[in-house]
């Protein structure tokens, strides 16, 4: 991965700010994603801030997309890896 030293972007009307892809890249930042600005005497830091629940919905989300998995189907696989576990972890399960 090639590391990014500086950029250049303009502040838009209402305040919105591109970072450049080669940046966004780098710092592993995602569309929705949720950033810090920290204020450095004249200067900001913009680092990522990751909810978790959030960013495990988005991840979720991306998977799904990707795969082409329904939400039941989803739901059953993990039904079934939870079963498995429970029985490799305590033994048959008692009905």
């Amino acid at each position: 991965m090639d590391t990014v030293k500086t950029a250049i972007a303009e502040i838009k009307t209402r305040g919105q700010l591109t970072i450049p892809k080669k940046i966004r890249e780098s710092s592993h930042l995602e569309e929705g994603q949720v950033v810090s600005i920290i204020p450095v005497g004249d200067s900001v830091i913009i680092t990522p801030k990751r909810l978790e629940l959030d960013e495990a919905r988005r991840q979720i989300r991306k998977i799904m997309k990707a795969s082409g998995l329904s939400e039941k189907e989803l739901l059953k696989g993990i039904g079934e890896e939870r079963e498995l576990l429970y029985r490799e972890v305590y033994g048959k399960k008692k009905r």
